[in-house]
């Protein structure tokens, strides 16, 4: 299993709306891609700016495919990314 944990941080206020409403369609979409376990997107409830995705993919090889679904490049890569900045934290479950 691939766990991957990102922070986005909306860089305009005016945007948290459409990130928010785009990210609905990421994660609806990447959770019925082949080797997803999970793909949770979290909006924080101390700062509106931020929001957090947690992944679980099966392999390396179905992240690398997600990458290439239509999730990431026709939602995230266009029209999320130039909205935030990102800060990905890959990790290893420890329990």
């Amino acid at each position: 299993m691939v766990p991957l944990n990102i922070i986005l941080t909306v860089k305009d206020e005016n945007d948290i709306d459409e990130v928010r409403e785009l990210m609905i369609q990421q994660s609806q979409l990447s959770k019925q891609e082949p080797g997803c376990l999970r793909f949770e997107v979290y909006h924080s409830h101390t700062d509106p700016k931020i929001f957090i995705i947690n992944e679980h993919w099966e392999s390396e090889e179905a992240l690398e495919v997600h990458r290439q679904a239509k999730a990431c490049t026709e939602i995230y890569k266009p029209k999320v990314l130039p909205k935030v900045e990102r800060v990905p934290h890959p990790a290893t479950i420890i329990d």
